[in-house]
């Protein structure tokens, strides 16, 4: 997948990025928060579709697709990167170590370099951006952050309590 990215001086910035089967997604993202999207069928030109939405709006379909709404029973782990930090989605499973225990006792952040942007328990209720005293569970999906070198050592640390 090869996304294209433009500036578009005293507008924005616009990508491009074609999704299998040929079809293309422009984005243009305007300064004042507005985003468009339009929708190319393969190799035509002019746009099969096209929607604009103030920055809230955006943010939360981008939410939506990215996952942080519903992330689909068969992914266990998704994976976005955002230049050289990765975030990924992980489920807590019976019999880790972290189970019981705060992000304080486990120390994360100093121990594995990795940040938890948020939690979604079992029951689907979220805390985004949980604080130190955040009891990890059994079933809960952590959404977390770092570099890729640093989340391999934070899921052995979570599911082993060794690094």
């Amino acid at each position: 997948m090869v996304i294209r990215e433009l500036d578009l001086p005293g507008i924005g910035k616009k990508f491009e990025m074609e999704v299998n089967g040929g079809d293309k997604i422009v984005v243009i993202v305007h300064d004042d928060g507005r985003r468009e999207l339009y929708h190319f069928y393969n190799g035509e030109e002019d746009s099969a579709s096209m929607v604009s939405m103030e920055d809230a709006e955006a943010r939360l379909l981008a939410g939506i697709i990215g996952g942080m709404a519903y992330s689909p029973k068969s992914l266990e782990n998704i994976e976005v990167v955002l230049g050289g930090l990765v975030i990924e989605w992980y489920k807590v499973e019976d019999g880790f170590a972290c189970i019981g225990k705060t992000i304080t006792e486990m120390n994360i952040r100093k121990l594995t370099g990795i940040t938890i942007l948020a939690v979604i328990e079992k029951n689907c209720e979220r805390n985004i951006n949980p604080g130190p005293d955040y009891q990890f569970t059994h079933d809960s999906t952590l959404i977390v952050m770092g570099e890729r070198k640093n989340l391999k050592i934070f899921k052995n640390y979570i599911r082993d309590g060794r690094l």
